[in-house]
């Protein structure tokens, strides 16, 4: 696993990533299961050709990696995350699924992210965040850094929550109050921007809406 923590806001993320998924890491993918929906949905509709070149952002107790690893055997596939206790789990799940020499793992933040420090690449093919936008403060960054690394043509996908607009009031009230104990906060701004990049672009190749509102999946194609 490649270490590129370098300045003091990626270590003091790091740090309070660090203490909130020490002990929750174990349990983590039993619980989310739950709440977390339309990731599976997302790894099936990824384009995943042979050689193609996939990084996720975020990439957690490493449980999207091993799905997506089984379902494109030819595929280079690479994770990042700020936490290294998530990637302390993802990489002794890589291991026991016997997947350790094919997906590469490396800590970091997404806004500055240099995968040519952490894996020895310049450019990626696909970049996808799972229920990882509505916990960066600045989203933005992340995002306009996910679009410098993609190949012309590459694509940027994304599974969040929805801002619960439509939700029940009660229903609205839970869900955001349980998300906040974690540092997740859906915004709308989140999912609007990316839909207008998209569509100022002509570059939406996927737009689908999760349970009403609950959740959204979105791919963009960076333009050649």
């Amino acid at each position: 696993m490649s270490n590129v923590r370098s300045d003091a806001g990626w270590l003091d993320a790091g740090r309070r990533m660090d203490a909130m998924y020490r002990y929750q890491r174990h349990i983590y993918d039993l619980t989310r299961k739950f709440y977390l929906f339309g990731r599976d949905q997302l790894l099936r509709q990824l384009p995943a050709p042979p050689g193609v070149k996939i990084l996720e952002m975020g990439c957690g107790t490493g449980r999207n990696l091993v799905n997506l690893a089984r379902r494109a055997p030819n595929a280079a596939i690479y994770g990042v995350d700020i936490s290294r206790e998530m990637l302390a789990t993802a990489s002794t799940k890589l291991t026991r699924a016997g997947l350790a020499d094919r997906v590469k793992l490396a800590d970091g933040a997404g806004q500055n992210f240099d995968p040519k420090q952490a894996f020895g690449i310049d450019k990626l093919d696909v970049v996808y965040f799972s229920y990882v936008l509505s916990m960066i403060p600045d989203w933005q960054g992340a995002v306009d850094r996910a679009m410098d690394l993609l190949t012309p043509g590459g694509v940027l996908a994304v599974v969040d929550f929805g801002d619960q607009a439509n939700a029940p009031a009660w229903r609205r009230k839970l869900l955001l109050g349980w998300l906040s104990l974690f540092h997740v906060h859906p915004r709308a701004e989140i999912e609007a921007s990316l839909r207008a990049w998209g569509k100022d672009r002509g570059a939406t190749i996927l737009d689908q809406n999760i349970m009403n509102g609950y959740a959204y999946l979105l791919m963009l194609r960076k333009p050649l």
